[in-house]
Parts: structure tokens; C-alpha cells; sequence
């Protein structure tokens, strides 16, 4: 029997989140029950699962929503820390939800403390300084119309 290559590769972290935005361009942040800091809606991608797929799943597990999503905004390899290992973080454009949207937002109560609309400040105020550099990059490439990589929520030349 001949051994798979793949099963000898490194293995990544993988997650993924949506840019949400309200008619003012706030986006839209969740403050998880299990951190310190808040976050974008999405998660872990689990196995089998596309990161497109994960977002879609996690946004109607988070929030009740089920939004189309756009393009991907955002790839940011992080380094492994202390109890993590390296991964791979993407960011999909949720585009901008309507009064009618943001009315059926629900939260699971043992996952969400809340969630809020937040300028740029505000998100650097309540992200950790990797996802505030992650969403600020992610708003940009909306902006700009392109995708952009990262490497721990910096630009990479």
C-alpha cells in the first residue's frame, strides 16, 4: 500500500468571516461570550467545508441571516502564538445589509453577548489589533475593488 503525500503536509488553522456593512459603511461586529475582544461574524472552517460554505453557515448559526455573498476580500496567513497553530483567515463581502435585514438579526445566547454597528475607530477600540488591521484591510478592498493578501493583518509588497 502506497502512502498519501497529503497526509505528511502541515496542517492549517482555517477560518472566515463577512464584512457587513449598514447604509452609513459601519461594519458590522459580534462580541463572542468565550473572548475578550469582539469579532466579524463567521468562524472555523470545519473539514470538508468550503470557506465560502463556512461563512454562509455561520452567518445563519450566528445571526439567523442568509445573505449572498460577494467576492473574497481577504486572505491573511497568521503566524502561530501560544496554543494556536498557524492559519489561514479569509474575509468574503457580505455587502451592505438593508433595515429590513439587520431587524431579523438573532443572536445565540450561549455564542453572542451582542453585536453592534462600528466606524473604523470604534472596530479598533473593540478587535484585537490583528482583526482591526484585518477588517480596516478588508473595507479598503472593497473600496478599491480588489483582493488583498496579509500576512498577520499586514499588507505583504
Amino acid at each position: 500500500m502506497t502512502s498519501d503525500y497529503t497526509a505528511t503536509l502541515p496542517r492549517k488553522r482555517m477560518g472566515a468571516g463577512v464584512l457587513l456593512s449598514d447604509d452609513q459603511g459601519r461594519s458590522l461586529l459580534v462580541e463572542p461570550s468565550y473572548k475578550d475582544y469582539w469579532e466579524l461574524p463567521g468562524g472555523a472552517v470545519e473539514a470538508d467545508e468550503s470557506p465560502h460554505a463556512a461563512v454562509a453557515r455561520e452567518l445563519t448559526e450566528e445571526l439567523g441571516l442568509s445573505v449572498e455573498l460577494g467576492r473574497l476580500l481577504v486572505s491573511d496567513w497568521v503566524p502561530p502564538r501560544p496554543g494556536r497553530t498557524e492559519g489561514l483567515m479569509m474575509v468574503f463581502d457580505g455587502g451592505v445589509l438593508t433595515p429590513e435585514q439587520t431587524a431579523q438579526i438573532r443572536l445565540p445566547a450561549d455564542e453572542l453577548r451582542s453585536w453592534a454597528w462600528c466606524t473604523e475607530q470604534e472596530a479598533g477600540e473593540r478587535l484585537s489589533e490583528l482583526l482591526a488591521r484585518r477588517v480596516a484591510a478588508a473595507v479598503r478592498a472593497r473600496a478599491d475593488g480588489v483582493t488583498v493578501y496579509l500576512e498577520n493583518g499586514f499588507f505583504v509588497a
